[in-house]
């Protein structure tokens, strides 16, 4: 299939008979065309979950805590009104997301693994950096990125050019192939050695084939997202945004359907049966309910609020006479997001099971500026796509009534890396024996039994050429294209203004030490980057490039 997609781009290139403008819808028309017609997609099914036992001799509270994991998917910090704000300035609130923050312990300071999702994801699971990993870059379906190279470089021919690699790219494994290694430890490995149900629902973007998809590295039940229409685009019921200005839209539209798998990684796909966010909630409910006397793992992988932006009808009409229209849409996805997690900590409390449930929220990376809605990271500058702030600052709030006091607030530096060892500590399960774990768990934080005793300094991030360093409150981004260095104390400067790298020559100096010796013994990436996006900091692709601007190229 990859080979066959890069062929489609490489002969409408030379298709001299077109007028040049219409290579490129041609283009999209022979992708969707394809796409349609690569799998069959059968009808909606019942998923026979498994089940625990009837009942349990053994008190809730002396059990190991269940976990759930929901994870969202290019949520803005800005997007949520926990912090005071919410979308289309506050006039759509989180409460149900508010309320999980306030019944548990919020981090202020919390970062994903990366500016981008997948390599977030593996961070996740695995509590390791990607140098360990080699899960250094997301993967992207084939022919995505020539596709958005070309698209971006015709729309805006200001804009410093994307660089694609078209002979890497054909170097390759196909999309379904790259993924994290099946030698990787996941956090749901080691909790179905202690004896727990292990469950995903959603996003995975971590491989589908090779012993890489979810229910071959831990989870013995995954209902996957085998492609990306939250409805069919005529669905009467769907309210669809599409962003003419985006390439990465633009392709999105025409290369997903609507279609999920069961245990079998790409093949066997059928049809949700509901609006994604909606559905995969009903099946969280249905697990939540078949465990009511046994331990279980929920890894619940949102694909809201990603585009493409889609909305039902009925949050579209909620939300209100919002401007413009793609707001409009993004706004009734929030809202169907925060509804999903009202749902699930409904259920844990009719179950009777939410006083020992741990509930974790956060989401894969910031929002992105692509999507031309300039206000969902604020205040931090940035995007997804970049490291600045509003690229890797996400929300994270944790629930377990049991041991968290509601109202717990940590100012600490924490990131996705501390999820596997905290869920392990949670659960009393040992690390795995000669893996290295960079994360540390959280709920000395948490709890505040030992607080004072926690002593990291240091967080790293990496694309490729693209390195960044916090060490205490200081900052330090190092780049090669452009060649530059961005130094920040986020104590004085939390929204990076001002930089100091030329000011503070001596703190340049040893955050480059530390990034020097963090890569020393890197393990070199799984799958080279074949395409170097150019990313402005500080305006939505909306906004059309200037001389001055500050960018960024990222590597994937």
């Amino acid at each position: 299939m990859k080979k066959v997609l890069l062929s489609i781009v490489a002969l409408v290139f030379v298709l001299g008979a077109f007028a040049y403008q219409n290579q490129t819808a041609i283009m999209l028309a022979l992708v969707k065309y394809k796409s349609a017609n690569e799998y069959e997609v059968g009808p909606p099914r019942e998923i026979a979950w498994k089940q625990g036992p009837a009942q349990s001799d053994t008190p809730l509270v002396d059990r190991p805590p269940n976990i759930i994991l929901i994870v969202a998917d290019d949520l803005g910090y800005n997007d949520i009104s926990t912090f005071g704000g919410g979308v289309a300035g506050g006039r759509v609130q989180t409460p149900h997301i508010d309320q999980l923050a306030a019944e548990g312990a919020v981090f202020t300071q919390s970062y994903s693994g990366s500016g981008t999702c997948a390599v977030s994801r593996a961070m996740l699971m695995t509590g390791r950096y990607p140098t360990r990993t080699g899960f250094e870059f997301t993967p992207t379906p084939s022919g995505m990125a020539p596709m958005v190279a070309r698209i971006a470089q015709e729309m805006d021919p200001g804009k410093p050019p994307m660089i694609y690699d078209q002979a890497l790219d054909e170097s390759k494994p196909p999309y379904e192939e790259q993924g994290l290694p099946p030698e990787e430890v996941t956090i749901a490995e080691m909790l179905r050695e202690q004896g727990y149900n292990t469950y995903h629902i959603g996003k995975w973007h971590l491989g589908r084939s090779n012993g890489m998809a979810p229910h071959d590295q831990g989870f013995e039940q995954s209902l996957l997202m085998a492609s990306g229409l939250y409805l069919p685009e005529d669905d009467p019921n769907v309210v669809n945004a599409k962003l003419d200005f985006d390439p990465i839209d633009q392709f999105l539209w025409a290369r997903l359907v609507y279609a999920a798998s069961f245990n079998t990684g790409d093949l066997d796909r059928f049809e949700p049966s509901g609006y994604l966010t909606d559905y995969w909630t009903d099946e969280s409910i249905k697990i939540i309910n078949a465990n009511k006397h046994s331990p279980f793992f929920l890894y619940l992988g949102h694909w809201g609020v990603h585009t493409p932006l889609q909305a039902t009808r009925e949050d579209y009409e909620a939300v209100g006479d919002i401007e413009p229209h793609r707001l409009r849409v993004y706004a009734a996805m929030i809202r169907s997001l925060d509804r999903s997690v009202g749902r699930i900590n409904a259920a844990l409390e009719e179950a009777g099971i939410a006083d020992n449930t741990i509930v974790l929220f956060t989401s894969d990376n910031g929002g992105p500026g692509y999507i031309g809605l300039p206000d969902i990271n604020h205040p931090f500058r940035g995007w997804k796509i970049s490291q600045f702030e509003g690229g890797i600052r996400v929300p994270l709030f944790v629930k377990w009534p049991a041991r968290i006091t509601a109202g717990t607030v940590s100012g600490e530096p924490v990131a996705h890396i501390d999820m596997m060892p905290t869920l392990a500590a949670a659960a009393e399960v040992p690390h795995p024996e000669g893996v290295e774990i960079d994360g540390k768990s959280l709920l000395p934080l948490a709890t505040g039994e030992g607080a004072d005793q926690w002593d990291r300094e240091t967080l790293f991030w990496q694309s490729g050429h693209y390195r960044v360093v916090r060490h205490g409150d200081w900052k330090l981004q190092v780049a090669a294209r452009p060649a530059k260095q961005w130094l920040y104390n986020l104590a004085d400067d939390p929204t990076e203004q001002v930089n100091l790298a030329e000011s503070e020559p001596a703190k340049l100096a040893e955050l480059q030490a530390l990034l020097d010796e963090h890569a020393v013994n890197a393990r070199a990436p799984l799958y080279p980057a074949v395409l170097e996006s150019s990313i402005a900091i500080d305006k939505t692709l909306l906004e059309p490039f200037a001389e001055g601007d500050e960018y960024i190229y990222w590597p994937n």
